[in-house]
């Protein structure tokens, strides 16, 4: 009984940590950032970036996306839209500037149509910068790139701000998108290890992006999630832009909520492996970042350990009163760095007035949990809604 009593123990622990590992992650980067100098400025020329559009079957957003790139305020870079299984007869841009690229055949995969591209670039760029066919861009995004880029990081993560907040879902999905930027962004590169990748918004050395994903065919969505192992697992850190910022589409209604996140559940499971891969490669590297960053790979997703936190909170108000008043401490520390990382980012007021509809947006993403195990069946069907947190 006593070995029961553990393992249930364990259990809990397991999910628990969750609740107030973000605010622990705060509390180092706040003592790293009062003793940390900035890194150094490496310098050097500036980046010649290709950028990266990837487009499947859909088309209508994509001179609004080339138009967004041109504005950009820099020099050095040339546009590369892959329109994958697409109708490209009614697409025009200026060719010195954008190479329009069909594939003869169906490639029906992200990093297929990046790498597609890279072989087609007009010239060696050393950089590149992957953006969705939906994402719109700030004037600035690649002079904030090189910010970071400039100090010798290799890989480096923008911000997704939303572009749409029309619906109650999109305020929501916006106020998680918050939620992530600032804990698996900011906070947990300033505490010393990597920011997580987003899926676009985010860029490379040419090197480093080829050396960890030339050798592999990743199909399906979570092209990101092995890049990101892959990277981090080598020993470089991914930095964080949060003035690098892409404008991104946020889901309107409860139908493409659900596919879209059986499919991030989907991933979720297919990869999480790969935090206990890099948080023992941590321990025996002594590396904080590795240690760190496996630790937010373990993490489920958002709604799937409150769910498990409100049950373990009733479970043990019949076997465990105790318990569960720490359950509810924990739950309590989990909606204060909720809403620290709200206030700590711009949000819109309309995202604050949609936090009454969580309950809603959580029951979709139940069923979104029972639909996961099909979810590769509808992710390329509908690839323009693939984004990538879970």
């Amino acid at each position: 009984m006593k070995i029961l009593e553990w393992i249930g123990l364990a259990i809990q622990a397991g999910i628990g940590y969750n609740l107030v590992f973000p605010v622990f992650l705060l509390m180092i980067y706040g003592l790293r950032r009062a003793v940390i100098a900035r890194k150094p400025v490496v310098g050097g020329t500036l980046p010649d970036y290709g950028i990266i559009v990837t487009a499947y079957e859909y088309t209508a957003q994509l001179p609004a996306v080339v138009g967004s790139l041109l504005q950009l305020n820099y020099d050095r870079y040339h546009i590369y839209v892959v329109a994958d299984k697409c109708d490209i007869s009614n697409l025009h841009f200026p060719a010195d500037k954008v190479a329009l690229l069909r594939p003869e055949q169906v490639l029906g995969s992200n990093t297929r149509s990046h790498f597609y591209a890279i072989r087609r670039f007009i010239r060696p760029h050393t950089h590149l910068t992957i953006i969705d066919s939906d994402n719109l861009t700030d004037p600035e995004y690649l002079n904030e790139l090189n910010v970071y880029f400039n100090q010798g990081y290799e890989a480096v993560q923008g911000v997704r701000e939303a572009k749409n907040l029309d619906t109650t879902y999109a305020c929501l999905d916006a106020a998680r998108d918050i939620y992530y930027h600032f804990y698996d962004g900011k906070v947990l590169f300033g505490a010393g290890s990597s920011a997580t990748l987003a899926g676009s918004g985010m860029a490379f050395t040419t090197a480093l992006y080829e050396k960890v994903l030339g050798h592999l065919d990743v199909t399906g969505a979570g092209f990101d999630k092995v890049l990101q192992e892959g990277i981090v697992s080598r020993g470089y850190r991914i930095a964080f832009a949060e003035k690098a910022i892409v404008y991104d589409e946020k889901t309107t209604g409860s139908d493409q909520l659900v596919k879209q996140r059986a499919r991030w559940i989907n991933t979720w499971f297919k990869y999480f492996s790969y935090g206990f891969k890099i948080l023992f490669k941590g321990i025996t590297r002594f590396s904080l970042n590795q240690v760190l960053f496996g630790l937010v790979l373990l993490r489920p997703p958002l709604f799937i350990f409150l769910l498990l936190s409100v049950f373990f909170i009733l479970l043990n108000l019949l076997i465990a009163p105790v318990l569960s008043l720490v359950w509810l401490i924990g739950l309590v520390v989990f909606v204060l760095g909720f809403y620290i990382s709200l206030k700590s980012s711009p949000t819109d007021p309309k995202i604050y007035q949609s936090l009454v509809n969580i309950p809603k947006f959580m029951f979709y993403q139940l069923t979104a949990l029972v639909n996961a195990r099909r979810a590769n069946k509808i992710s390329v069907a509908t690839r323009q809604e693939d984004k990538t947190r879970p």
